[in-house]
C-alpha cells in the first residue's frame, strides 16, 4: 500500500510540473518569424543598427562602439594586425591626418566593422527580387547588389566600397566584393587601415527573426596580409524607425584635417 501511495504521489507531481511547464511555455511568445519575399528569400529590408546610433547607449547599457569581447577579454584581431612586414612599416608612416574619411571618401568596409555602417553606426536595407541595395546613413553612400546571376562588371572603374554581386546560399545571403581602388581605408577616425587594389571582401547576411540580423565577412588581401581577415560576428536589430537621414559630408572637414594635422605636428 505505501508504494502505491508514493507511486500515486510522484505520478501526481509529475503531472503538475508538466501541466506548469505547458502553461508557462504558452505564456512564453514564440520569436516572430522571418519575413520572406514573394520568391520565398527572407525579406532583409529595414533599417538596422546596434541598438542605438554613435554616442548612444543600446538596452542593455553598453556603448555601440565598444570593442567585441568584453573587459579584461583578448580583443579580436584587426585588419591592420594582419600586416605583412612591409605594410606595417608603411602604417607607423601615417597618422589621422591622413585618414582619407577626413576628405569625404568612403571606407571600404567599415569603422564598426559592419560595411553597411561605413563610418556611422545605422544602415537600410531595401530588397526587390533583382537587386539588394544597402544604403548607408553617412557620406550619401549606397550600394547595389544584384542577386539575379550575373558576374562582375569588368566595365566600371575601382570604387571606394568595390563592386558586389550576391547570391543566396539557401536563407543566407553571400555578398562578394573586388575592383576595388587602393585610396581609401577598411575603417576611419584615425584607424590607419590601408588596403591595396587586391582586396576581396566576402559577406554573409542571415535574418535570423524578424528582429535580428546578424553579419559575418572575411577580407583577403595578398599584397598587404599575411592572411585572411575573418571578422567578428555582427548582431544587428531592427531599429524603431523605417527610414535613415542624409548626413552629408562636406568642406567643413577640412577644418577637421587641418586640426588633425596640428595636433600630429605638436606630438612631433
Amino acid at each position: 500500500m505505501k508504494y502505491s501511495i508514493i507511486t500515486a504521489a510522484i505520478v501526481s507531481t509529475l503531472v503538475w510540473s508538466t501541466a506548469g511547464t505547458t502553461r508557462l511555455a504558452a505564456q512564453t511568445p514564440a520569436p516572430a518569424r522571418v519575413p520572406r519575399t514573394a520568391d520565398g528569400h527572407p525579406d532583409l529590408s529595414g533599417v538596422w543598427w546596434r541598438g542605438a546610433d554613435v554616442g548612444g547607449r543600446t538596452p542593455s547599457g553598453g556603448s555601440v562602439t565598444a570593442p567585441a569581447g568584453g573587459r579584461g577579454a583578448t580583443p579580436p584581431p584587426t585588419f591592420a594586425s594582419l600586416y605583412q612586414p612591409s605594410a606595417m612599416a608603411k602604417a607607423k608612416t601615417l597618422s589621422d591626418k591622413d585618414d582619407p574619411a577626413l576628405g569625404c571618401v568612403n571606407t571600404a568596409f567599415g569603422t564598426l566593422n559592419v560595411s553597411l555602417f561605413d563610418v556611422g553606426a545605422v544602415g537600410q536595407i531595401v530588397q526587390t527580387p533583382k537587386f539588394v541595395v544597402m544604403l548607408t546613413e553617412t557620406y550619401n553612400s549606397f550600394q547595389i547588389i544584384p542577386t539575379d546571376g550575373r558576374p562582375h562588371r569588368d566595365s566600371v572603374p575601382p570604387s571606394n566600397r568595390g563592386d558586389a554581386i550576391g547570391r543566396w546560399e539557401g536563407d543566407t545571403l553571400v555578398v562578394d566584393k573586388t575592383n576595388f581602388t587602393d585610396t581609401s581605408w577598411i575603417s576611419a577616425e584615425g584607424r590607419v587601415s590601408f588596403h591595396s587594389d587586391a582586396l576581396h571582401i566576402v559577406e554573409r547576411y542571415r535574418r535570423v527573426d524578424a528582429n535580428t540580423l546578424e553579419i559575418e565577412a572575411t577580407l583577403e588581401d595578398p599584397k598587404v596580409l599575411t592572411k585572411p581577415w575573418v571578422v567578428p560576428k555582427q548582431t544587428l536589430v531592427l531599429a524603431p524607425f523605417d527610414q535613415i537621414m542624409e548626413l552629408a559630408c562636406s568642406n567643413e572637414t577640412q577644418s577637421l584635417v587641418e586640426g588633425a594635422a596640428k595636433q600630429n605636428s605638436a606630438k612631433n
